[in-house]
């Protein structure tokens, strides 16, 4: 059964009378908030709106956020080089110093205030309080070889307890990609790939990344058809022909699916209140990326 929406307002989620199946009650959606939405005051409100009515329908949203245009333009300030292999940011120690100070000092706050807004919902916290997230050191693979990237970590362990606290006394954590390795060092991790592995380890029932495209196309750069549906089978034979920016957003997909997430949806930020036509009204346009055997069929005619 799914959900029913009335929109007696269009564009306004406030006017909505939204019904979610009981059963579905207080089950964790991951939402991942990136992109061109970061940057855009409206795109930002819209968001937030979104995520405090998945909170009034019943679901427990978490956002995972991250802040690539707001780094680039610090580094930019600093005079610092801005440098990506396979679509990850080499992070040099002094890096890493802009990259924790931009998301837990600007971009969390910021994203914290704008739910606040609606009441006292939000709480920002990061991948290291509470050793919520470890990480490792991760290369990047370029042509076969791993290539040294510095500080960018890959998620290996998660302790949700301090996220599921926060959920169950009522609050909508907001959580910055920043973890600590079990070497004392203090890791960027991809916002995607934290995003994907919080899912998992919340058992969430969805996985939502927002990004700059309408989806995963099918043939880029050759077409712009969008892959509506693909199974976790089909987008593992996708992966390796990917374009390195949409890279770690399917992988991150790929890996909530076979960690136990129900489903994963890649959505375009640019379009207001697709977090909500997403989960709550299953409406919005983008890829679904599902577990195998289910009733979600992908075409694998390549991609982008």
């Amino acid at each position: 059964m799914g959900p029913v929406v009335t929109e007696r307002a269009e564009g306004d989620p406030s006017a909505w009378s939204l019904a979610w199946p009981e059963e579905l009650r207080g089950s964790a959606v991951v939402v991942k908030f990136g992109g061109h939405a970061m940057v855009d005051a409206g795109l930002q409100r819209t968001f937030a709106e979104d995520v405090v009515e998945l909170w009034h329908a019943g679901l427990r949203p978490v956002v995972v956020h991250g802040g690539g245009p707001q780094i680039n333009a610090m580094l930019d300030r600093l005079g610092l080089e801005t440098r990506f292999e396979a679509g990850l940011r080499v992070t040099t120690a002094e890096t890493m110093e802009v990259v924790r100070m931009v998301l837990t000092g600007r971009v969390q706050r910021e994203l914290v205030g704008h739910i606040n807004v609606h009441g006292p919902f939000a709480v920002g916290m990061t991948g290291e309080d509470a050793h919520t997230m470890t990480a490792v050191r991760r290369p990047a693979w370029v042509d076969g070889r791993p290539v040294d990237i510095g500080l960018v970590g890959d998620v290996v362990d998660v302790n949700p307890g301090m996220v599921r606290t926060l959920l169950e006394r009522g609050h909508i954590p907001v959580v910055s990609p920043v973890a600590r390795g079990e070497d004392g060092l203090v890791y960027n991790v991809n916002a995607d790939l934290a995003a994907s592995a919080l899912a998992v380890a919340l058992d969430a029932e969805r996985l939502v990344m927002l990004t700059d495209v309408e989806g995963l196309y099918a043939n880029w750069p050759h077409s712009t058809e969008v892959i509506e549906h693909l199974t976790a089978d089909a987008l593992d034979g996708l992966l390796p022909g990917l374009a390195k920016g949409m890279l770690p957003k399917m992988e991150g997909c790929l890996r909530a699916v076979r960690g136990g997430v129900r489903r994963a949806h890649v959505l375009d930020g640019r379009v207001p209140h697709a977090v909500l036509h997403s989960v709550l009204a299953e409406t919005s346009p983008g890829t679904t990326v599902a577990p195998d055997g289910s009733r979600d069929h992908g075409r694998t005619t390549g991609a982008g």
